[in-house]
């Protein structure tokens, strides 16, 4: 049994104009491994993150023939025992940490409120917890960071702060929206070896949810190819550059290469086709 399962999600939001479906029936599973997911903004890869923790809200509307985390039925679960599971089981590192923290709260509030309400840690010691998971993540005055406010992070420090958080709580199940992006080279690869380590050593399972793909196809196990909110392509990572679906083709050839010619990079080519 997969630690996540996932049969025909459907994610669909109310409008004026009627309803939209961001996420067209998918279905997938996700071991005690890496799995990406990749596509262009809004393929739905966001939203499909979202709800398996149940984070759409009304107008959305969140459907499925399973959505199970290690035997539990999420979408029959009670907000009191998911509220139990988010964080704690399942942790979400959001995109934008500009919008995802709380910009009225300092940076060492938001790390330790979940350490001292649910984990029952004093202060001193979610404090301390905190600290060292910061300089996990290459933030060495931790704190000053404590003591600070959102604004006064730069993105990349917001970044790393969010990724710290959300790993705080030891969960079995990381979905990680765009970690990276905004971080240098350097402090992305020991970023990226703190998630390799949780998953080959403690056994967490990781969403990783991307633009790039050359750093799924060398950190990834397995890729699943989104286009307008459904799987349209299937691999092993180490295979993405032999991808066979023209969407995925289209993808990599529009990524350019050191080295190459100088001439233009292709367009994507897109058929409605892929998405029926």
């Amino acid at each position: 049994m997969s630690l996540l399962e996932i049969e025909n999600l459907r994610v669909s939001f109310d409008t004026e104009a009627g309803p939209v479906e961001a996420v067209r029936g998918i279905s997938f599973g996700v071991n005690r491994e890496r799995v990406a997911i990749v596509g262009e903004s809004g393929s739905g890869k966001s939203v499909t993150g979202r709800s398996i923790l149940r984070l759409v809200r009304p107008p959305g509307r969140v459907t499925a023939d399973t959505l199970r985390f290690d035997g539990q039925d999420l979408l029959s679960l009670s907000e009191r025992k998911m509220r139990a599971i988010r964080g704690q089981r399942i942790a979400m590192v959001m995109q934008d940490p500009k919008f995802a923290l709380n910009p009225v709260m300092t940076i060492g509030d938001q790390m330790t409120e979940g350490l001292r309400r649910r984990d029952g840690l004093s202060r001193r010691k979610a404090t301390a917890r905190a600290i060292d998971m910061l300089a996990a993540v290459q933030i060495r005055d931790g704190e000053r960071v404590m003591r600070a406010y959102p604004h006064e992070m730069s993105g990349g420090m917001g970044q790393r702060v969010m990724i710290a958080m959300m790993l705080i709580p030891d969960p079995d199940l990381l979905i990680a929206d765009e970690p990276t992006s905004a971080l240098d080279v350097t402090v992305q690869a020991e970023v990226l070896a703190i998630l390799d380590d949780l998953v080959k050593e403690r056994g967490m399972g990781l969403i990783f949810i991307s633009h790039d793909l050359r750093l799924v196809s060398r950190f990834c196990d397995r890729v699943l190819v989104m286009y307008l909110g459904k799987i349209v392509e299937r691999l092993d990572a180490r295979d993405l550059e032999s991808a066979q679906h023209p969407y995925t083709r289209g993808l990599l050839n529009c990524l350019p290469s050191i080295g190459g010619d100088r001439s233009a990079l292709p367009v994507l080519d897109r058929d409605a086709a892929w998405a029926e």
